[in-house]
């Protein structure tokens, strides 16, 4: 940004001048120095407000897997109620066998795909994760010291408790497939 001083004996003096803009806790701080110290603080203001944006997203997309399971806690135990009753209540209200039998098979793929798209989701909240915990690292890495955050390693995912989620809607999936199958179907007669 270019501007002209007035000086103190009236004349006009052309002085560069570069300006810096930093967003800090919803203010605009603006340095108006060619000063290096200044612009040290400035960049390092700049790299507080972008660890502690890292930070709130890596607690957001934990939090977010949490959201997904209680959607599909509450979607399952919905939808297999309504199976259980159909299953119960078939021959009271006039349903058909075949016709009971398709709507249980409806539901159970209507619940096979909410499974899906929760465990679609806790993968992509993963992956988030993962780059924003790699640009925590590269940040520290600048900022503190080479090597003060490791990044994560992949081969810890059993350490996750994403994996044991996932586990949980796959266990809880094959269950209610093969309850359904073994069991309830066959008993539509």
């Amino acid at each position: 940004m270019e501007f002209y001083v007035l000086r103190h004996d009236g004349h006009q003096v052309y002085k560069p001048r570069r300006v810096y803009l930093v967003e800090v806790r919803e203010n605009l701080v603006t340095t108006q120095s060619g000063d290096p110290s200044s612009d040290q603080t400035i960049e390092n203001q700049f790299a507080l407000e972008r660890y502690k944006y890292i930070l709130r997203q890596i607690h957001a997309v934990n939090e977010n897997v949490y959201r997904f399971l209680a959607i599909y806690q509450t979607l399952v135990v919905t939808l297999t109620s309504g199976g259980l009753a159909l299953f119960l209540g078939y021959r009271k209200w006039g349903i058909q066998a075949s016709v009971a039998r398709t709507g249980m098979l409806g539901l159970m793929w209507l619940i096979t795909v909410i499974a899906a798209f929760v465990v679609l989701l806790i993968i992509v909240g993963l992956l988030s994760w993962l780059d924003y915990r790699r640009e925590e690292c590269r940040l520290t890495d600048t900022e503190v010291r080479p090597g003060f955050r490791e990044p994560p390693h992949l081969t810890n995912f059993f350490r996750w408790y994403e994996t044991y989620i996932i586990l949980f809607i796959f266990v809880s999936i094959a269950f209610l497939w093969g309850y359904t199958l073994g069991l309830i179907l066959p008993e539509m007669k």
